[in-house]
């Protein structure tokens, strides 16, 4: 159930192959990694993002999402966001063909999040959201079932570290980052015995990033997912209907009908680099790959992104793998603003 949670919401991630868990920290790590958000360097800073979403097959489909942080001092952070999904205007029918009604689905989250440095090179942070889902709103059908909209919680929790480096004469860096997102209780829009577990996930990932020269920097990212649901269930083992929620998670590692070889081909990978010129303007490339056994996503990505003072625009671009891909041609373009803290210079305040 409500899928929405997993979307990229982001320019920058969608431009190197949804990968986040460990690339550098700003605004949209609240989303990505609520570890990180203790090392971002500004006092405060927003980002605002909307993707265009389906524009093959519909034209009112949209997700929105708003990201905000402020660092309370220098080894900790809060952060808040929103997320707005926008599923375009539906017509409901009866079995006869006729008109019932128009109905607009929407499904949205608001999260808060705190993040805090252990160490000069380990955060750790927790993250919290409220999330609603209402696909068809209040509707009772002939056979009496009742439908309804989803109102439930969830819980995120990542740790982030990074550690510089000199590496034949250059500044360089690795991080590394492990996040599990919207942990939380199952949910239903009938009745409790038709309860879905949300999209809980595992991601591990790192980033290493080289300073060419003065100008030149790269870096280079790699996540690994793994969804901590109940697969399948092949006869021998308990139906995932009656599973709770920390069952159905510690369950998803064994539950292949392929033993380990099976939940190997359950992983996604996203891929992703990104080149920086100067701070200003970067070049971002990735690639996301799920087994075709499970789920077949495959797509490359390309962006860039500019940065300008406290201002900072990315855009994306998704190219599919396979032929007649829904997600074709899906753009995000994400609108940043960061902030340095003022200080007091002889009992003045300065910027």
């Amino acid at each position: 159930a409500v899928p929405f949670l997993s979307i990229t919401p982001d320019a920058r991630a969608g431009g190197m192959g949804d990968v986040g868990a460990a690339t550098s920290p700003d605004a949209n790590a609240n989303y990505w990694n609520p570890g990180k958000l203790a090392f971002c360097k500004k006092d405060m800073g927003v980002a605002l993002s909307y993707n265009p979403w389906l524009r093959k097959l519909v034209n009112d489909m949209s997700l929105s999402y708003l990201s905000a942080y402020k660092k309370l001092r220098k080894e900790d952070a809060i952060g808040v966001s929103f997320k707005y999904f926008n599923l375009g205007e539906i017509t409901f029918t009866d079995q006869s063909g006729g008109i019932v009604g128009n109905f607009q689905p929407n499904e949205f989250s608001f999260g808060f999040t705190y993040s805090r440095m252990l160490s000069k090179s380990f955060s750790l942070g927790l993250g919290l959201k409220y999330f609603r889902s209402d696909l068809v709103g209040s509707y009772t059908s002939g056979t009496g079932t009742i439908a309804k909209a989803i109102n439930s919680v969830a819980a995120d929790i990542g740790a982030y570290y990074r550690k510089d480096l000199l590496v034949s004469g250059k500044n360089s860096n690795i991080a590394l980052g492990v996040v599990i997102n919207d942990i939380g209780p199952k949910v239903t829009y009938t009745d409790i015995n038709n309860r879905n577990f949300i999209p809980t996930n595992l991601r591990l990932g790192g980033t290493y990033t080289i300073e060419a020269d003065v100008y030149n920097k790269f870096s280079f990212s790699l996540d690994a997912n793994k969804y901590m649901v109940p697969s399948r269930w092949d006869g021998t083992g308990k139906n995932p209907k009656d599973m709770g929620m920390l069952e159905g998670m510690f369950s998803s590692f064994s539950d292949s009908q392929n033993g380990f070889k099976g939940e190997m081909k359950e992983i996604i990978l996203c891929m992703g680099a990104e080149y920086w010129y100067n701070d200003l303007f970067a070049v971002r490339g990735g690639y996301h790959y799920e087994n075709p056994q499970n789920g077949n996503r495959r797509y490359a990505n390309v962006g860039i992104g500019i940065r300008y003072n406290s201002f900072g625009l990315d855009m994306a671009y998704l190219i599919p793998i396979q032929q007649s891909n829904p997600l074709a041609e899906t753009l995000r373009f994400t609108l940043h603003f960061d902030f340095d803290a003022k200080k007091k210079v002889e009992g003045v305040q300065e910027q």
